[in-house]
């Protein structure tokens, strides 16, 4: 069975970013990521609507990373490591199958700049050599083209459309999974 240790917890850097752990100080910053339209768009969930509930979420996913049922990076800019413009994360772990999702956003000021691609190969590579991952999957809605090409580019191969799998607001929306394998 796959075993985590997120203590201390793993912090990255990249050629031009930083992953780090989420504190009470980037709950402005987490409150715009998820209650942009353009960000959630294609997420499944309702808008957080207050600074509050982006706090009470970042202590929630600290607790969770703290037990180490998933992990959690802010992503910043290596020359800005205060400024929060993103999420990336491993959770829906299955230790006993050794695969985990993937998750992230990204603020809309810094897209079509490479930053997620970075910063997803960056945890794919943690999660493979690192964490000991088998499998990763990403799964996405359909029509956000953007984040399946983001999945393709670091080597994740599209392999299950499940049609009118996900069900929110009155309506039922379809689901695409991505998979990569441990090189």
């Amino acid at each position: 069975m796959l075993l985590l240790n997120n203590n201390p917890f793993p912090e990255i850097k990249t050629k031009r970013l930083l992953l780090r752990k989420m504190t009470k100080a980037d709950a402005p910053a987490l409150l715009f990521l998820r209650s942009d339209d353009r960000v959630m768009q294609y997420i499944g969930r309702e808008k957080t609507k207050t600074v509050e509930e982006a706090e009470t979420f970042i202590e929630k996913i600290n607790a969770s990373v703290e037990a180490d049922e998933s992990i959690m990076w802010a992503i910043a800019l290596l020359n800005d490591p205060g400024t929060m413009i993103g999420t990336i994360c491993f959770w829906n772990i299955l230790k006993d199958h050794y695969r985990a999702e993937v998750g992230y956003v990204l603020h809309p000021d810094h897209w079509n700049k490479g930053i997620m691609k970075e910063a997803l190969q960056t945890v794919i590579d943690f999660g493979f050599t690192e964490m000991k991952l088998h499998s990763m999957e990403g799964h996405i809605n359909p029509d956000n083209i953007v984040s399946g090409i983001v999945l393709e580019k670091c080597g994740f191969s599209r392999e299950a459309y499940f049609k009118e799998n996900f069900y929110f607001r009155n309506r039922f929306y379809d689901t695409a999974v991505y998979s990569l394998l441990a090189r």
